[in-house]
């Protein structure tokens, strides 16, 4: 039995995008939505407490970096990661591959896996699709993802090939070695580049597999925005329509408005808190820069369609001075407003589908915000 598993509630008649509630040990969480990114089992400056008040369901933790620090071992002996960082709900790794991948310059790949430098203290290490698992089994998130290859972009048809190909046969690896599948599901992810046959025969593929869900990777990695969105569409309609589809490492206004209409019913990225560390905004008037001097007297909340703790509590004046003096407490105050900005985005996105009219939401959001091509 599928320890996660997947209902779809409403289908928008205006738009056939749909909301659902995915099932999971730790609980249920309602779709779309959008997962904040806990890389080092937390969610950079939000406890687990806020995390709850800000609405959030599934929280990501990163394979790569847990199982660096502080180890497989020490998450097992705490009983894996909702228990290490005291999270109740339902969370999700990802494999350690986009990390991996990224290390271009110290990395080796072959059939078996990727040999790679340690970046801390420059031990050789080796990650296989068995041994992601063992690791993200021993994290104990609900989902865990298959070991890929994200290649770069752009790449030639016939590296985009090879790379697919080769994730496919380490999809089945990973699948197989899962030590815990009546609590830990895994899902196959589906690569193969800008290659509409290539992304049509990688889901084809991983759907002969079942796997309970499935992710689309490739992505954000460079491209244009159209290609993007193109990237998205071939693999998702070749996916089943009936189990749960996470589009990887997105969390621009516009991307996931437009996933949401390709009926992607999960993303994830670390842009709010990335961005917040930077004194960059996103409100419901679009891009704010809390650095600027024209703020140092704006005694008005940074958004009044907000109910954040920050928006709740602080001026835009206190936040322009938390952060010219470098204060730890304004990065966090920020942090929390920008993630509950996408988690309020996604639950509106909910009303709107519901309501029959996501295509005239998303019009207005993307017309009020006046985000800038990059979508925030």
């Amino acid at each position: 039995m599928n320890p996660v598993t997947f209902e779809i509630t409403h289908v928008c008649k205006q738009s056939g995008a749909r909301t659902g509630i995915l099932h999971t040990p730790h609980g249920d969480v309602e779709t779309p939505m959008f997962m904040p990114v806990g890389t080092q089992a937390t969610v950079k400056f939000l406890s687990p407490e806020e995390l709850y008040d800000l609405g959030a369901g599934v929280v990501l933790a990163n394979t790569y970096h847990l199982w660096l620090r502080p180890g497989e071992d020490i998450l097992r002996k705490a009983g894996g990661v909702h228990k290490f960082m005291n999270y109740k709900g339902p969370m999700l790794t990802d494999s350690g591959g986009f990390q991996v991948f990224s290390l271009a310059d110290t990395r080796k790949i072959s059939e078996e896996g990727v040999t790679f430098k340690n970046v801390l203290n420059g031990d050789m290490l080796f990650l296989s699709p068995e041994k992601s698992i063992q690791i993200q089994n021993a994290i104990g998130a609900d989902i865990m993802m298959s070991f890929d290859e994200c290649i770069p972009y752009p790449a030639t048809y016939e590296y985009a090939k090879d790379s697919m190909l080769r994730t496919l046969r380490w999809a089945e690896r990973g699948k197989n070695a899962n030590e815990r599948p009546d609590e830990q599901a895994v899902f196959g992810i589906v690569q193969g580049g800008d290659y509409e046959e290539l992304r049509h025969y990688c889901a084809e593929k991983l759907i002969e597999m079942d796997f309970p869900g499935y992710a689309i990777g490739g992505t954000s990695v460079g491209e244009d925005k159209e290609t993007m969105v193109r990237m998205v569409r071939w693999s998702a309609e070749k996916l089943p329509y009936d189990k749960p589809r996470y589009l990887m490492g997105v969390g621009a206004v516009n991307d996931l408005l437009e996933a949401v209409s390709l009926n992607i019913d999960m993303c994830d990225c670390v842009l709010p808190t990335r961005i917040a560390r930077h004194g960059t905004l996103m409100t419901s008037q679009g891009r704010l820069n809390i650095r600027k001097a024209m703020y140092k007297e704006d005694f008005t909340p940074l958004d009044p369609e907000c109910d954040c703790y920050c928006c709740r509590n602080y001026t835009k004046a206190y936040l322009n001075h938390l952060f010219r003096c470098d204060e730890g407490f304004g990065t966090r105050l920020m942090s929390i407003h920008n993630t509950r900005f996408l988690v309020r985005l996604m639950e509106d996105a909910r009303r709107a589908i519901k309501a029959d009219r996501y295509n005239d939401f998303k019009e207005e959001v993307l017309t009020t915000m006046k985000f800038d091509q990059r979508g925030f």
